[in-house]
């Protein structure tokens, strides 16, 4: 066996294994346990289904319910009734899209942005107790290459090169 196919083989094995890994934390990233212990520890009043929609709305937006509904990876018309609820609620508000004056685009208000501050809150005393027991260079370096990680599958699937498993 060549030292090429060798090296191709453990870089397989390697794949395989950091797949798993995502596997595991989009699995538990996705259930709903996990909002409704989020929204709990966050100290506010929010139905679990529109936890991810605000918080996206807050780190995205201005976005469109098409877009949002492919990064939530719920149908179109679950997410235009939810977004509507989200804006009665005053924690987002919608606006005409500057390119395209059918597009309604949602952002958030003061009102939501103070429910996500409390939600980032919530989110730091959680993974601070995640990463207690981490040396500081270990997490520096798993941020580091996370955000390396999402930036070039992101770009990937920019392309239409990126295959899903």
């Amino acid at each position: 066996m060549s030292t090429e196919n060798v090296q191709n083989a453990h870089i397989n094995a390697q794949l395989r294994e950091l797949h798993g890994a995502l596997m595991e934390i989009v699995g538990v990233m996705n259930r709903p346990q996990r909002d409704e212990a989020m929204v709990r520890e966050a100290g506010i009043s929010l139905d679990r289904a529109l936890f991810p929609l605000l918080v996206s709305v807050e780190r995205l937006g201005p976005i469109g319910v098409g877009e949002l509904a492919d990064r939530v990876g719920r149908d179109y018309t679950t997410v235009s009734r939810q977004v509507s609820k989200l804006e009665s609620l005053g924690l987002i508000a919608r606006q005409e899209s500057t390119t395209d004056r059918r597009v309604r685009k949602s952002v958030i208000t003061p009102k939501g942005k103070a429910m996500t501050d409390r939600i980032d809150e919530a989110r730091a005393r959680i993974g601070q107790a995640i990463f207690a027991t981490w040396d500081e260079a270990d997490v520096e370096n798993l941020v580091r290459l996370m955000r390396k990680f999402a930036n070039d599958i992101k770009d990937d699937a920019l392309t239409g090169t990126q295959s899903q498993a």
